[in-house]
């Protein structure tokens, strides 16, 4: 199928059903993107050679591959180093988020949180601010 490269893609890989419906809205509300999703780290394996990803938005916990293992997979893959990636997940802790930026997400979002939050940081991640 073929798309105008305007439109950007992104991969959502959250094991609830219901945190990956909101995020979707939350994206949908933003504009016109191709929404992928994955409901484990696994599947997200599977997805990535599928297509160009301009985002992967991902949990920490989920069964088989946890968040952490798929960002660390991601950025050392000379073909998705590139790929921006934001942490949505209900671990808070300080050491949690600087885990996860320093495996090399730009950004790491605790839940429950609001959707201007998860707007804004996508809109950073997709322009490159």
């Amino acid at each position: 199928m073929q798309r105008e490269a305007a439109t950007k893609s992104i991969l959502i890989v959250e094991d609830s059903s219901t945190t990956r419906a909101l995020i979707r809205a939350i994206i949908e509300e933003m504009g016109d993107f191709t929404i992928v999703e994955a409901g484990s780290g696994f599947e997200a394996l599977k997805l990535l050679p599928t297509e160009e990803f301009s985002l992967v938005i991902t949990d920490v916990n989920m069964p088989d591959i946890n968040g952490l293992e798929l960002i660390n997979f991601i950025k050392n893959n000379p073909r998705y180093t590139h790929m921006p990636l934001i942490i949505v997940s209900t671990e808070r802790s300080e050491e949690d988020k600087k885990r996860g930026i320093a495996l090399g997400a730009m950004a790491y979002i605790a839940k429950p949180f609001k959707a201007y939050e998860l707007q804004e940081v996508i809109k950073q991640a997709l322009t490159g601010i």
